[in-house]
């Protein structure tokens, strides 16, 4: 299954990185947006898209879900620091720092990287495991900036642009 980003859903992208925050907050700006990453996988069929939460604590999908089979390579998607590496409540967890304040992780991926680990765009960092919510049929990445989560499409190029077209001829 195949998802098309509306302009609505583009919407909603910057409105879950204020993630509850007070009104009329301006959201942190990735400095990657505008699609300078790379795919972690050679395949990158989307299964699931990013869905903002209405507030920082309600139901949402924090990140986007790729399709994957457990042995499946991940790589960098550009330059960063090994963060975290390890096993959270019972999945295998990727993090990475690329700086800023900008943080990708990926879920369920074992890595023998370790904490501190330098790597570089397109490195590989890991495998897919099984175990994530998809349980191995996909990997699963979500991206922070400043602690808030943003739609990962942002930093691959998928998202396009928002047109604003005029409500009527008045």
């Amino acid at each position: 299954m195949r998802f098309v980003v509306t302009c609505t859903a583009l919407a909603t992208l910057w409105a879950g990185v204020a993630g509850g925050g007070s009104a009329g907050a301006v959201p942190p700006r990735p400095e990657a947006v505008g699609g300078s990453w790379v795919w972690p996988m050679a395949s990158h069929v989307l299964t699931a898209p990013y869905e903002a939460p209405a507030t920082r604590y309600t139901a949402g999908h924090r990140g986007i879900d790729l399709e994957a089979s457990p042995g499946a390579v991940v790589s960098a998607p550009a330059d960063a620091v090994v963060r975290f590496s390890g096993v959270v409540v019972d999945r295998p967890v990727l993090t990475l720092d690329h700086g800023g304040g900008v943080l990708s992780s990926y879920e369920p991926v074992v890595s023998e990287l370790p904490v501190g680990a330098v790597v570089g765009r397109g490195a590989v960092v890991g495998v897919v495991a099984s175990g994530a919510h998809c349980d191995g049929m996909c990997l699963h990445v979500g991206v922070r900036v400043a602690g808030e989560y943003v739609s990962p499409l942002l930093f691959f190029g998928r998202v396009a642009p928002a047109v604003l077209l005029p409500l009527g001829t008045g």
